[in-house]
């Protein structure tokens, strides 16, 4: 006799439903491991329970979840709902603070799931904690819909901005995508000023103003490529070094943000790109690299990079 009862074996096929719409009743059988009569009773018991499962016959039909008025039940293992508090804490949000936007949605999550499924879960969101982030990071939830809602909808923005050093800044957009990079997260877009691609930190992005225009976003289009990309581009101190080591065994130490890693003709190989931090640039990137190099420029690099030889200079008596 089976241990699984047919109500569980219902919500089983509920869940399997809501992942493979237009599942036929042969495929949702052998996903349940019973009979094709047995799954077509546990469509019934579902559609006994209003919850609206639409039929299509045919050679391509087959069982998809229909719009209704009540939403169907969640249905989460004991392993899934631990995941979900994982990336919540993950992300450096506050699980259990029912004023945070992920705390509440986790909350009425959990008080919906099984005493069983959900113990361990509860068990993590009240005793585990996020160490704060040193420069906190996280973007507007209500600014992330509008631009995520102007992306899909293909629409043109005004942007209010906040630059690092806190100065306000208007810009006019096409936004492309929005990218997530390392717990950041950044909308990639045409900038209609500078009429290039340009990258916005999203929390620093204050209001979004959809305007009347549209736009197409370039077919051949790879977000992530492209903010990696440009992320070491544009900014307003250059810099160019050159690695006296060959290409292949220099291109692993390099991040595609501090630029773009060239070879040379004599065995060496250059970095060329740009920075808003030369300081950082030089004391937490190119301090990490083993391999000897000259800093051809800029000259905020050179001085950035003499004052992190000095430094480390004195700490050898």
């Amino acid at each position: 006799m089976s241990e699984i009862s047919p109500t569980a074996r219902a919500l089983r096929a509920l869940d399997v439903l809501q992942g493979r719409p237009g599942i036929t009743a042969a495929e949702l059988a052998q996903r349940l491991g019973v009979t094709e009569r047995a799954a077509r009773r546990y469509v019934a018991i579902l559609r006994e329970a209003d919850i609206p499962v639409e039929s299509t016959r045919g050679p391509y039909g087959g069982y998809t979840l229909g719009r209704g008025l009540r939403l169907p039940p969640l249905v989460f293992s004991a392993t899934e709902a631990l995941g979900l508090v994982m990336a919540a804490l993950d992300s450096q949000h506050a699980a259990a603070d029912p004023d945070d936007p992920v705390g509440s949605a986790l909350g009425k999550i959990l008080r919906v799931l099984p005493t069983n499924v959900a113990r361990q879960a509860v068990m993590l969101r009240e005793t585990a904690r996020s160490v704060p982030e040193r420069v906190p990071a996280k973007p507007d939830p209500g600014v992330t819909t509008e631009l995520v809602a102007a992306v899909a909808a293909q629409r043109q923005v005004r942007l209010g901005y906040r630059t690092a050093a806190g100065n306000p800044r208007t810009f006019e957009v096409d936004p492309w995508s929005v990218v997530v990079r390392y717990g950041r997260w950044y909308l990639l877009c045409h900038s209609h000023h500078a009429a290039a691609l340009r990258t916005f930190r999203i929390d620093r992005i204050t209001e979004v103003e959809v305007l009347a225009g549209t736009f197409e976003v370039p077919a051949d289009l790879d977000p992530a490529a492209e903010l990696e990309a440009n992320l070491s581009k544009g900014w307003e101190h250059e810099t160019h070094v050159v690695f006296h080591a060959p290409f292949e065994e220099v291109r692993p130490w390099i991040r595609p943000t501090t630029g773009d890693l060239r070879a040379l003709p004599d065995g060496r190989c250059e970095l060329v790109g740009s920075t808003s931090n030369p300081e950082a640039y030089a004391g937490e990137w190119l301090a990490g690299i083993p391999f000897d190099l000259t800093v051809v420029g800029g000259e905020e690099l050179r001085a950035a990079v003499g004052v992190v030889a000095a430094r480390l200079a004195r700490s050898v008596p």
